[in-house]
Protein backbone atom coordinates (compact mmCIF):
# COMPACT_ATOMS: atom_id res chain seq x y z
CA UNK A 1 0.00 0.00 0.00
CA UNK A 2 1.24 3.34 -0.92
CA UNK A 3 -0.33 5.00 2.56
CA UNK A 4 -3.01 4.70 4.71
CA UNK A 5 -6.09 2.89 3.76
CA UNK A 6 -9.38 4.81 3.49
CA UNK A 7 -12.31 2.53 3.34
CA UNK A 8 -15.88 2.89 3.40
CA UNK A 9 -19.25 1.52 4.17
CA UNK A 10 -21.89 2.18 1.93
CA UNK A 11 -25.64 1.44 3.45
CA UNK A 12 -28.72 2.29 1.88
CA UNK A 13 -31.01 4.14 4.74
CA UNK A 14 -34.31 1.25 3.88
CA UNK A 15 -34.36 -0.12 7.75
CA UNK A 16 -32.19 -1.59 10.61
CA UNK A 17 -28.70 -2.48 10.38
CA UNK A 18 -28.74 -6.54 9.73
CA UNK A 19 -25.90 -9.09 10.16
CA UNK A 20 -24.85 -8.97 6.73
CA UNK A 21 -24.17 -5.24 6.41
CA UNK A 22 -22.66 -5.47 10.29
CA UNK A 23 -20.14 -8.21 8.90
CA UNK A 24 -19.27 -5.57 5.81
CA UNK A 25 -19.04 -3.05 8.50
CA UNK A 26 -16.29 -5.24 10.44
CA UNK A 27 -14.48 -6.47 8.05
CA UNK A 28 -13.61 -2.79 6.38
CA UNK A 29 -12.97 -1.53 9.77
CA UNK A 30 -10.65 -4.38 10.87
CA UNK A 31 -8.92 -3.50 7.31
CA UNK A 32 -8.37 0.23 8.17
CA UNK A 33 -7.30 -0.58 11.37
CA UNK A 34 -4.97 -2.99 10.63
CA UNK A 35 -3.43 -0.38 8.16
CA UNK A 36 -3.48 2.34 10.05
CA UNK A 37 -5.98 4.14 8.13
CA UNK A 38 -9.90 5.39 8.15
CA UNK A 39 -13.12 3.96 8.34
CA UNK A 40 -16.02 5.87 6.25
CA UNK A 41 -19.87 5.50 7.09
CA UNK A 42 -21.51 7.03 3.38
CA UNK A 43 -25.10 6.72 3.22
CA UNK A 44 -26.31 5.92 -0.19
CA UNK A 45 -29.61 7.69 -0.17
CA UNK A 46 -30.27 8.28 -3.70
CA UNK A 47 -34.03 6.07 -3.88
CA UNK A 48 -35.65 7.91 -2.42
CA UNK A 49 -38.93 6.03 -2.88
CA UNK A 50 -37.22 3.22 -0.43
CA UNK A 51 -36.07 5.58 2.40
CA UNK A 52 -36.96 4.82 5.91
CA UNK A 53 -36.89 7.58 8.41
CA UNK A 54 -34.40 7.70 11.41
CA UNK A 55 -32.64 4.77 9.10
CA UNK A 56 -29.29 6.65 8.50
CA UNK A 57 -29.10 7.46 12.06
CA UNK A 58 -30.07 4.03 13.46
CA UNK A 59 -27.30 2.46 11.14
CA UNK A 60 -24.54 4.75 12.86
CA UNK A 61 -25.61 4.08 16.29
CA UNK A 62 -25.84 0.81 15.87
CA UNK A 63 -22.09 0.90 14.47
CA UNK A 64 -21.49 2.71 17.70
CA UNK A 65 -23.29 0.30 19.94
CA UNK A 66 -21.23 -2.46 18.40
CA UNK A 67 -17.75 -0.63 19.01
CA UNK A 68 -16.88 0.22 15.77
CA UNK A 69 -17.50 3.22 15.01
CA UNK A 70 -16.94 5.17 11.84
CA UNK A 71 -13.93 7.88 11.62
CA UNK A 72 -15.54 9.57 9.14
CA UNK A 73 -19.59 10.19 8.89
CA UNK A 74 -22.78 12.37 8.77
CA UNK A 75 -22.66 12.43 12.70
CA UNK A 76 -18.63 13.07 12.81
CA UNK A 77 -18.35 14.94 9.97
CA UNK A 78 -14.93 14.84 7.87
CA UNK A 79 -12.90 16.36 5.49
CA UNK A 80 -14.61 14.91 2.70
CA UNK A 81 -18.18 15.93 3.34
CA UNK A 82 -21.16 15.93 3.55
CA UNK A 83 -21.39 12.06 3.73
CA UNK A 84 -25.40 11.95 2.43
CA UNK A 85 -25.41 11.16 -1.27
CA UNK A 86 -28.40 13.45 -1.81
CA UNK A 87 -26.62 15.98 -0.90
CA UNK A 88 -23.74 15.69 -3.10
CA UNK A 89 -26.45 16.02 -6.41
CA UNK A 90 -23.98 18.83 -7.67
CA UNK A 91 -21.00 16.65 -7.61
CA UNK A 92 -22.63 13.87 -9.81
CA UNK A 93 -24.31 16.75 -12.17
CA UNK A 94 -20.96 17.94 -12.43
CA UNK A 95 -19.81 14.50 -13.50
CA UNK A 96 -22.31 13.34 -15.55
CA UNK A 97 -21.43 16.70 -17.93
CA UNK A 98 -17.84 16.12 -18.01
CA UNK A 99 -19.03 12.24 -19.45
CA UNK A 100 -21.42 13.88 -22.07
CA UNK A 101 -18.41 16.35 -22.92
CA UNK A 102 -15.97 13.53 -23.45
CA UNK A 103 -18.63 11.55 -25.50
CA UNK A 104 -18.61 8.51 -23.09
CA UNK A 105 -22.36 9.46 -21.76
CA UNK A 106 -25.52 10.67 -23.57
CA UNK A 107 -29.29 11.68 -22.82
CA UNK A 108 -31.62 8.97 -23.42
CA UNK A 109 -35.15 10.40 -24.42
CA UNK A 110 -37.01 6.91 -24.41
CA UNK A 111 -40.56 7.15 -22.29
CA UNK A 112 -41.10 4.87 -19.82
CA UNK A 113 -43.80 3.21 -21.87
CA UNK A 114 -41.04 2.24 -25.08
CA UNK A 115 -39.17 0.64 -22.08
CA UNK A 116 -41.82 -1.47 -21.20
CA UNK A 117 -42.60 -2.61 -24.27
CA UNK A 118 -38.86 -3.90 -24.48
CA UNK A 119 -38.99 -5.49 -21.69
CA UNK A 120 -42.11 -7.45 -22.62
CA UNK A 121 -41.30 -8.33 -26.08
CA UNK A 122 -37.58 -9.38 -24.41
CA UNK A 123 -39.53 -11.74 -21.67
CA UNK A 124 -41.76 -13.14 -24.89
CA UNK A 125 -38.60 -14.27 -26.50
CA UNK A 126 -37.24 -15.34 -23.43
CA UNK A 127 -34.02 -13.31 -23.31
CA UNK A 128 -32.54 -11.20 -21.10
CA UNK A 129 -34.19 -7.98 -20.84
CA UNK A 130 -31.84 -5.16 -22.14
CA UNK A 131 -32.10 -1.55 -23.07
CA UNK A 132 -31.02 -1.86 -27.00
CA UNK A 133 -29.13 1.65 -27.06
CA UNK A 134 -31.41 3.08 -29.26
CA UNK A 135 -30.76 6.80 -28.13
CA UNK A 136 -26.82 6.41 -28.76
CA UNK A 137 -27.64 6.88 -32.20
CA UNK A 138 -28.81 10.40 -32.01
CA UNK A 139 -27.24 13.54 -33.70
CA UNK A 140 -26.22 16.30 -31.97
CA UNK A 141 -28.80 18.24 -33.88
CA UNK A 142 -31.59 15.86 -32.69
CA UNK A 143 -30.38 15.94 -29.00
CA UNK A 144 -30.56 19.90 -28.95
CA UNK A 145 -33.84 19.67 -30.34
CA UNK A 146 -35.25 17.78 -27.64
CA UNK A 147 -33.59 18.89 -25.09
CA UNK A 148 -35.15 22.63 -26.25
CA UNK A 149 -38.69 21.08 -26.34
CA UNK A 150 -38.11 20.23 -22.44
CA UNK A 151 -38.37 16.28 -23.09
CA UNK A 152 -38.22 14.22 -20.45
CA UNK A 153 -34.76 12.66 -20.39
CA UNK A 154 -31.95 10.37 -18.40
CA UNK A 155 -28.43 10.11 -18.65
CA UNK A 156 -27.20 6.99 -20.35
CA UNK A 157 -23.26 5.54 -20.06
CA UNK A 158 -21.70 4.22 -23.42
CA UNK A 159 -20.72 0.61 -22.03
CA UNK A 160 -17.54 -0.22 -24.16
CA UNK A 161 -16.06 -4.16 -25.14
CA UNK A 162 -12.66 -3.34 -24.85
CA UNK A 163 -11.92 -3.83 -20.63
CA UNK A 164 -8.58 -5.82 -19.29
CA UNK A 165 -9.59 -8.25 -16.79
CA UNK A 166 -9.08 -6.79 -12.95
CA UNK A 167 -7.47 -8.90 -9.43
CA UNK A 168 -10.09 -8.91 -6.83
CA UNK A 169 -8.83 -9.32 -3.54
CA UNK A 170 -10.98 -12.51 -2.64
CA UNK A 171 -12.26 -14.27 -6.03
CA UNK A 172 -8.79 -13.06 -8.01
CA UNK A 173 -8.78 -12.45 -11.99
CA UNK A 174 -12.27 -11.57 -12.89
CA UNK A 175 -13.76 -10.07 -16.13
CA UNK A 176 -17.42 -9.35 -16.74
CA UNK A 177 -18.22 -8.53 -20.27
CA UNK A 178 -20.72 -6.17 -19.56
CA UNK A 179 -21.33 -4.26 -22.99
CA UNK A 180 -22.11 -8.01 -24.38
CA UNK A 181 -25.02 -8.66 -22.16
CA UNK A 182 -26.16 -5.51 -21.11
CA UNK A 183 -27.49 -2.16 -22.29
CA UNK A 184 -26.24 0.94 -21.55
CA UNK A 185 -27.20 1.79 -17.72
CA UNK A 186 -28.67 4.75 -16.75
CA UNK A 187 -26.25 7.07 -14.59
CA UNK A 188 -28.54 10.11 -14.07
CA UNK A 189 -31.97 9.90 -13.66
CA UNK A 190 -34.65 12.32 -14.73
CA UNK A 191 -35.39 13.92 -11.24
CA UNK A 192 -31.64 14.62 -10.72
CA UNK A 193 -30.54 11.93 -8.91
CA UNK A 194 -27.90 9.30 -9.86
CA UNK A 195 -28.19 5.97 -9.81
CA UNK A 196 -25.44 3.82 -7.73
CA UNK A 197 -22.96 2.91 -10.06
CA UNK A 198 -22.36 6.80 -10.92
CA UNK A 199 -22.83 7.80 -7.50
CA UNK A 200 -20.69 4.96 -5.94
CA UNK A 201 -17.20 5.63 -8.23
CA UNK A 202 -17.43 9.23 -8.06
CA UNK A 203 -17.48 9.78 -4.24
CA UNK A 204 -15.10 6.75 -3.90
CA UNK A 205 -12.65 8.96 -6.37
CA UNK A 206 -13.48 12.23 -4.31
CA UNK A 207 -13.04 10.64 -1.02
CA UNK A 208 -10.01 9.03 -1.82
CA UNK A 209 -11.09 5.70 -1.02
CA UNK A 210 -8.20 3.14 -1.29
CA UNK A 211 -9.88 -0.48 -1.24
CA UNK A 212 -13.56 -0.64 -2.17
CA UNK A 213 -14.72 -3.58 0.30
CA UNK A 214 -17.99 -5.18 -0.54
CA UNK A 215 -20.10 -8.05 -0.58
CA UNK A 216 -20.27 -10.09 -3.61
CA UNK A 217 -23.33 -9.89 -5.25
CA UNK A 218 -21.85 -6.41 -6.15
CA UNK A 219 -19.17 -8.46 -7.89
CA UNK A 220 -20.57 -8.13 -11.44
CA UNK A 221 -20.77 -4.69 -11.17
CA UNK A 222 -17.14 -3.96 -11.04
CA UNK A 223 -16.51 -3.97 -14.78
CA UNK A 224 -19.06 -1.41 -15.17
CA UNK A 225 -17.24 0.40 -12.58
CA UNK A 226 -13.82 -0.01 -14.00
CA UNK A 227 -14.96 1.48 -17.41
CA UNK A 228 -16.60 4.67 -15.18
CA UNK A 229 -13.07 5.15 -13.96
CA UNK A 230 -11.44 4.35 -17.26
CA UNK A 231 -13.78 7.37 -18.83
CA UNK A 232 -12.82 9.58 -16.19
CA UNK A 233 -9.27 8.85 -16.21
CA UNK A 234 -9.31 8.51 -12.75
CA UNK A 235 -7.14 5.48 -10.85
CA UNK A 236 -9.81 3.13 -9.46
CA UNK A 237 -9.04 1.55 -5.97
CA UNK A 238 -8.46 -2.30 -5.00
CA UNK A 239 -11.64 -4.01 -5.21
CA UNK A 240 -12.45 -7.28 -2.75
CA UNK A 241 -15.65 -8.87 -2.78
CA UNK A 242 -17.31 -11.11 1.02
CA UNK A 243 -18.97 -14.27 0.07
CA UNK A 244 -22.54 -14.51 0.82
CA UNK A 245 -23.45 -14.69 5.00
CA UNK A 246 -26.05 -17.53 5.17
CA UNK A 247 -27.80 -19.70 7.71
CA UNK A 248 -26.09 -23.15 9.12
CA UNK A 249 -28.32 -25.29 6.65
CA UNK A 250 -26.90 -22.66 3.40
CA UNK A 251 -30.25 -20.48 2.96
CA UNK A 252 -30.52 -16.86 2.38
CA UNK A 253 -30.67 -14.59 5.81
CA UNK A 254 -34.21 -13.04 5.07
CA UNK A 255 -34.53 -9.52 6.62
CA UNK A 256 -38.49 -10.79 6.96
CA UNK A 257 -36.85 -12.63 10.11
CA UNK A 258 -37.01 -10.18 13.14
CA UNK A 259 -33.56 -11.75 14.69
CA UNK A 260 -31.43 -10.75 12.10
CA UNK A 261 -31.19 -7.39 13.04
CA UNK A 262 -28.41 -5.49 15.32
CA UNK A 263 -30.98 -3.53 17.43
CA UNK A 264 -33.09 -6.60 18.10
CA UNK A 265 -29.43 -8.48 19.54
CA UNK A 266 -28.91 -5.56 21.67
CA UNK A 267 -32.44 -5.43 22.88
CA UNK A 268 -32.36 -9.01 23.80
CA UNK A 269 -29.26 -8.55 25.65
CA UNK A 270 -26.30 -9.65 23.77
CA UNK A 271 -23.15 -8.02 24.46
CA UNK A 272 -21.44 -6.57 20.93
CA UNK A 273 -18.23 -8.17 21.12
CA UNK A 274 -20.05 -11.97 21.07
CA UNK A 275 -21.90 -10.76 18.16
CA UNK A 276 -18.57 -10.05 16.35
CA UNK A 277 -16.59 -12.79 17.42
CA UNK A 278 -19.69 -15.08 16.20
CA UNK A 279 -19.65 -13.28 12.40
CA UNK A 280 -15.95 -13.35 12.68
CA UNK A 281 -15.76 -17.07 13.63
CA UNK A 282 -17.86 -18.49 10.82
CA UNK A 283 -16.23 -16.48 8.42
CA UNK A 284 -12.57 -16.22 7.16
CA UNK A 285 -9.77 -13.66 6.76
CA UNK A 286 -7.98 -15.39 10.17
CA UNK A 287 -5.58 -18.41 10.74
CA UNK A 288 -7.60 -19.68 12.90
CA UNK A 289 -11.10 -19.89 14.18
CA UNK A 290 -11.71 -19.65 17.95
CA UNK A 291 -14.27 -18.38 20.27
CA UNK A 292 -13.43 -15.51 22.66
CA UNK A 293 -11.61 -12.98 20.04
CA UNK A 294 -11.92 -9.19 21.32
CA UNK A 295 -12.11 -6.60 19.05
CA UNK A 296 -8.61 -5.94 19.85
CA UNK A 297 -7.52 -9.59 19.19
CA UNK A 298 -9.74 -9.33 15.76
CA UNK A 299 -7.81 -6.16 14.58
CA UNK A 300 -4.53 -7.72 15.37
CA UNK A 301 -5.36 -11.37 14.07
CA UNK A 302 -7.19 -10.04 11.20
CA UNK A 303 -5.76 -10.90 7.43
CA UNK A 304 -7.07 -9.98 4.14
CA UNK A 305 -5.36 -12.42 2.05
CA UNK A 306 -7.30 -15.03 4.34
CA UNK A 307 -10.31 -14.28 3.16
CA UNK A 308 -11.83 -17.01 1.51
CA UNK A 309 -14.35 -17.61 -1.37
CA UNK A 310 -17.24 -19.70 -0.42
CA UNK A 311 -19.86 -18.78 1.82
CA UNK A 312 -19.72 -18.20 5.73
CA UNK A 313 -22.33 -20.12 7.15
CA UNK A 314 -23.74 -18.63 10.45
CA UNK A 315 -25.21 -20.68 13.46
CA UNK A 316 -26.76 -18.51 15.82
CA UNK A 317 -27.70 -21.26 18.10
CA UNK A 318 -24.07 -20.72 19.35
CA UNK A 319 -24.79 -16.94 19.93
CA UNK A 320 -25.55 -17.54 23.56
CA UNK A 321 -22.42 -19.60 24.45
CA UNK A 322 -20.29 -17.19 22.55
CA UNK A 323 -22.43 -14.46 24.92
CA UNK A 324 -21.45 -16.21 28.25
CA UNK A 325 -17.65 -16.33 27.28
CA UNK A 326 -17.57 -12.13 26.90
CA UNK A 327 -19.91 -11.78 29.85
CA UNK A 328 -17.52 -14.19 31.76
CA UNK A 329 -14.76 -11.62 30.65
CA UNK A 330 -16.33 -8.64 31.51
CA UNK A 331 -17.61 -9.61 35.14
CA UNK A 332 -13.51 -10.28 35.67
CA UNK A 333 -12.80 -7.23 34.19
CA UNK A 334 -12.82 -4.72 37.16
CA UNK A 335 -12.78 -1.84 34.75
CA UNK A 336 -15.63 -3.27 33.10
CA UNK A 337 -17.59 -4.60 35.75
CA UNK A 338 -19.21 -1.47 37.41
CA UNK A 339 -21.16 -1.29 34.10
CA UNK A 340 -22.65 -4.45 34.83
CA UNK A 341 -23.91 -3.29 38.10
CA UNK A 342 -25.11 -0.51 37.47
CA UNK A 343 -27.48 -2.26 34.70
CA UNK A 344 -28.61 -5.07 37.01
CA UNK A 345 -29.57 -2.89 39.33
CA UNK A 346 -31.25 -0.90 36.82
CA UNK A 347 -33.11 -4.06 36.05
CA UNK A 348 -34.06 -5.26 39.28
CA UNK A 349 -35.27 -1.85 40.43
CA UNK A 350 -37.60 -2.49 37.18
CA UNK A 351 -38.41 -5.78 37.54
CA UNK A 352 -39.06 -6.16 40.97
CA UNK A 353 -39.16 -2.84 42.40
CA UNK A 354 -42.76 -3.65 43.83
CA UNK A 355 -41.69 -6.65 45.38
CA UNK A 356 -38.27 -5.57 46.80
CA UNK A 357 -38.52 -5.93 51.20
CA UNK A 358 -34.71 -5.81 51.59
CA UNK A 359 -33.34 -3.05 49.37
CA UNK A 360 -29.99 -4.13 50.30
CA UNK A 361 -30.07 -6.13 47.48
CA UNK A 362 -29.59 -3.10 45.20
CA UNK A 363 -25.97 -2.26 46.83
CA UNK A 364 -23.38 -2.45 44.95
CA UNK A 365 -21.42 -4.93 47.05
CA UNK A 366 -24.30 -7.32 46.88
CA UNK A 367 -24.81 -7.39 43.20
CA UNK A 368 -21.29 -7.59 42.48
CA UNK A 369 -21.04 -10.78 44.49
CA UNK A 370 -23.96 -12.14 42.56
CA UNK A 371 -22.26 -11.43 39.37
CA UNK A 372 -19.02 -13.13 40.44
CA UNK A 373 -20.68 -15.91 41.81
CA UNK A 374 -22.78 -16.60 38.43
CA UNK A 375 -20.27 -15.82 35.95
CA UNK A 376 -19.62 -18.91 33.72
CA UNK A 377 -22.89 -19.81 34.50
CA UNK A 378 -25.53 -17.05 32.60
CA UNK A 379 -25.60 -16.38 29.63
CA UNK A 380 -26.88 -13.12 29.32
CA UNK A 381 -26.93 -10.50 32.08
CA UNK A 382 -30.71 -10.08 31.78
CA UNK A 383 -30.70 -14.03 32.78
CA UNK A 384 -30.19 -12.74 36.44
CA UNK A 385 -33.45 -11.30 36.71
CA UNK A 386 -35.84 -14.13 35.21
CA UNK A 387 -37.68 -16.48 37.43
CA UNK A 388 -35.25 -18.63 37.83
CA UNK A 389 -32.89 -16.37 39.57
CA UNK A 390 -35.81 -14.15 41.61
CA UNK A 391 -34.50 -15.98 44.87
CA UNK A 392 -31.76 -13.62 44.69
CA UNK A 393 -33.48 -10.57 44.94
CA UNK A 394 -36.96 -11.31 46.15
CA UNK A 395 -37.53 -14.09 49.13
CA UNK A 396 -39.79 -17.07 47.83
CA UNK A 397 -42.72 -18.36 49.70
CA UNK A 398 -43.46 -22.24 50.67
CA UNK A 399 -46.29 -23.82 51.80
CA UNK A 400 -45.13 -25.92 55.03
CA UNK A 401 -46.77 -29.37 54.22
CA UNK A 402 -44.98 -29.07 50.42
CA UNK A 403 -41.15 -28.74 52.76
CA UNK A 404 -42.61 -31.46 54.93
CA UNK A 405 -43.45 -33.93 52.43
CA UNK A 406 -39.74 -33.97 51.06
CA UNK A 407 -38.37 -34.41 54.16
CA UNK A 408 -40.07 -35.73 57.97
CA UNK A 409 -37.22 -33.90 59.46
CA UNK A 410 -37.47 -30.65 57.40
CA UNK A 411 -37.22 -28.42 61.27
CA UNK A 412 -34.25 -30.74 62.60
CA UNK A 413 -32.09 -30.16 59.16
CA UNK A 414 -33.11 -26.28 59.52
CA UNK A 415 -32.01 -26.14 63.18
CA UNK A 416 -28.72 -27.93 62.06
CA UNK A 417 -28.02 -25.59 59.49
CA UNK A 418 -28.44 -22.85 61.05
CA UNK A 419 -26.22 -23.90 63.73
CA UNK A 420 -23.28 -24.36 61.05
CA UNK A 421 -24.31 -21.04 59.33
CA UNK A 422 -24.27 -19.53 62.93
CA UNK A 423 -20.94 -21.04 63.73
CA UNK A 424 -18.84 -19.56 61.00
CA UNK A 425 -17.19 -15.89 61.41
CA UNK A 426 -16.97 -15.87 57.72
CA UNK A 427 -18.56 -16.84 55.10
CA UNK A 428 -16.64 -19.63 52.98
CA UNK A 429 -16.22 -20.63 49.26
CA UNK A 430 -19.41 -22.10 47.94
CA UNK A 431 -16.62 -25.75 47.78
CA UNK A 432 -15.88 -25.22 51.28
CA UNK A 433 -19.04 -24.75 52.12
CA UNK A 434 -20.64 -27.84 50.13
CA UNK A 435 -18.12 -30.08 52.28
CA UNK A 436 -19.48 -28.71 55.73
CA UNK A 437 -22.93 -29.58 54.21
CA UNK A 438 -22.15 -33.00 53.85
CA UNK A 439 -20.46 -33.33 57.04
CA UNK A 440 -23.68 -32.30 58.38
CA UNK A 441 -25.99 -34.94 56.35
CA UNK A 442 -23.81 -37.25 58.17
CA UNK A 443 -24.09 -36.70 61.34
CA UNK A 444 -28.16 -36.03 61.26
CA UNK A 445 -28.73 -39.22 59.40
CA UNK A 446 -32.07 -40.77 58.62
CA UNK A 447 -32.93 -38.96 55.52
CA UNK A 448 -31.33 -38.93 51.87
CA UNK A 449 -28.81 -36.33 50.98
CA UNK A 450 -30.68 -35.46 47.81
CA UNK A 451 -33.61 -34.89 49.80
CA UNK A 452 -31.49 -32.44 52.48
CA UNK A 453 -30.68 -30.29 49.32
CA UNK A 454 -33.86 -30.06 47.48
CA UNK A 455 -35.59 -29.24 51.05
CA UNK A 456 -32.56 -26.50 51.51
CA UNK A 457 -33.18 -25.47 47.83
CA UNK A 458 -36.92 -25.24 48.15
CA UNK A 459 -36.57 -23.19 51.61
CA UNK A 460 -33.75 -20.70 49.80
CA UNK A 461 -35.23 -19.99 46.56
CA UNK A 462 -38.64 -21.62 46.08
CA UNK A 463 -37.46 -23.93 43.36
CA UNK A 464 -36.27 -27.42 42.61
CA UNK A 465 -33.63 -26.66 40.30
CA UNK A 466 -30.93 -23.97 40.12
CA UNK A 467 -27.34 -23.21 41.52
CA UNK A 468 -26.03 -25.86 44.17
CA UNK A 469 -27.44 -24.86 47.63
CA UNK A 470 -23.76 -23.67 48.79
CA UNK A 471 -24.13 -21.32 46.06
CA UNK A 472 -27.16 -20.08 46.94
CA UNK A 473 -25.95 -19.44 50.58
CA UNK A 474 -22.99 -17.84 49.60
CA UNK A 475 -24.89 -15.38 47.12
CA UNK A 476 -27.42 -14.44 49.77
CA UNK A 477 -25.29 -14.62 52.40
CA UNK A 478 -25.64 -16.50 55.54
CA UNK A 479 -27.89 -13.66 57.54
CA UNK A 480 -30.36 -13.99 54.64
CA UNK A 481 -29.78 -17.48 54.24
CA UNK A 482 -30.72 -18.01 58.36
CA UNK A 483 -33.50 -15.65 57.92
CA UNK A 484 -35.19 -17.57 55.27
CA UNK A 485 -34.60 -21.26 56.96
CA UNK A 486 -35.98 -19.74 60.10
CA UNK A 487 -39.10 -18.21 58.89
CA UNK A 488 -39.79 -21.55 56.89
CA UNK A 489 -39.07 -24.29 58.84
CA UNK A 490 -40.02 -22.06 61.99
CA UNK A 491 -36.86 -22.68 63.97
Amino acid sequence: MAGPARVRFAPSPTGFLHLGGLRTALYNYLFAKKHQGRFILRVEDTDQSRLVPGAAEGIEEALEWAGIPPDESPRRGGPAAPYHQSQRLGLYREATELLLKKGAAYHCFCTPQRLELLKKEALRRRETPRYDNRCRHLSAKQVAEKLSQGTDYVVRFRLEKSLEPFCDLVYGWSKHDVATVEGDPVILKSDGFPTYHLANVVDDHLMQISHVLRGVEWLISTSKHLLLYRAFEWDPPRFGHFPLLLNKDGSKLSKRQGDIFVEQFAQDGFLPEALLDLITNCGSGFAENRMGRTLEELVEEFDAGRLERHSALLDLQKLSEFNRLHLSRRIRDESLRPDLVAELQASVEQAYGGQLVDWGVLEKSYVEQVLLLRQGHVRRLKDLVSPSYSFLWIRPSVPPEELQAVSAQAEEIGRQVLRLLEGRASVPSPEELNGDLRQLHAQIGGTQYSRMMKLLRLVLSGQQEGPSVAEIMVSLGFQEASARIRRALCC
